[in-house]
């Protein structure tokens, strides 16, 4: 997975702590047939040049749901078109032309399901202000439908909730994270395959400085984990892991390099859901 607060999506870097943008999914993972769902989005500004990629899932044929960050355009607005495909492999093996600074196609080819979106939604996200409550959830209406066998939905209000019976939480619980982002980054280097994979995650903590009961901490890169980096952000976190129910998004990781515990922004409360609802009508 992609990752870091570092917010997967670049390199947003916070006071509170070195926070940036996920992206891939990294270390132990394996390539994701299971959720058709789960899609690659390409965010484009007001004069049509690309901007950023980041990964989300459909709750419906037009709902697709992302991280805040993804669909902010850096200047309290929201950004104005996207381009997104569902193929495990996007990005890789289409056929036809391609925009040659982004490497993704400039128009919807390949043999599988990709549509525009030119409306999309922002739960007030501001560059991590407010944390650890940034209200990092975004929403983007699909222009044409998609339709699948199976959609993502939101987990029921107060879902992680009872794992917050101790400080540390149950660490024995198991997230799966799924998403396009980089699945090896270094000061020097990285490694993107552009294809939707998958990882196991353990919880680390639901009520610390950083979590607060608005963020899920999982612990990232260790031995047969699979942990999040850039591109992943916007990504489902499903609980329990082989169910298509959504907890979370991920959104930010504390290393540039997409080492160490990832952090998702819970979408289980009632602030949250109130909100897609308000956009998406219900």
């Amino acid at each position: 997975m992609r990752k870091r607060m570092v917010a997967l999506v670049g390199a947003t870097l916070l006071a509170i702590a070195a926070v940036a943008p996920a992206s891939a999914i990294t270390k132990s993972y394996e390539k994701d047939f299971e959720h058709p769902f789960v899609g690659l989005a390409a965010f484009y500004d007001d004069e049509g040049e690309f901007s950023h990629r980041c990964s989300g899932s459909l709750l419906s044929p037009t709902v697709f749901l992302t991280a805040g960050h993804c669909t902010d355009d850096g200047a309290g607005g929201v950004m104005t078109s996207a381009r997104i495909w569902f193929q495990q492999d996007a990005g890789t093996r289409f056929d036809g032309v391609l925009d040659p600074v982004t490497g993704y196609p400039d128009a919807c080819l390949g043999d599988g399901p990709c549509t525009t979106a030119s409306e999309m939604y922002n739960y007030g996200f501001d560059n991590f202000a407010g944390f650890p409550d940034t209200h990092d959830a975004g929403i983007v209406i699909l222009d044409e439908p998609i339709q699948l066998s199976e959609y993502g939905y939101l987990a029921p209000v107060g879902a992680l909730d009872a794992l917050l019976g101790t400080a540390r939480g149950q660490k024995d619980t198991t997230f799966l994270a799924s998403g396009y982002g980089l699945s090896y980054s270094s000061p020097v280097a990285f490694e993107s395959f552009r294809e939707r994979l998958m990882g196991f995650g353990k919880l680390t903590n639901l009520k610390s400085a950083n979590t607060a009961g608005f963020n899920l901490q999982t612990n990232g890169n260790g031995a047969g984990n699979g942990a999040t980096c850039s591109g992943d952000s916007g990504g489902p976190i499903f609980w329990p892991a082989d169910s298509n129910q959504i907890v979370a998004v991920t959104s930010f990781g504390l290393n540039a390099w997409c080492r160490g515990v990832d952090f998702s922004y819970r979408v289980d409360t009632a602030a949250v859901q109130s909100w897609i609802d308000s956009v998406t009508g219900g």
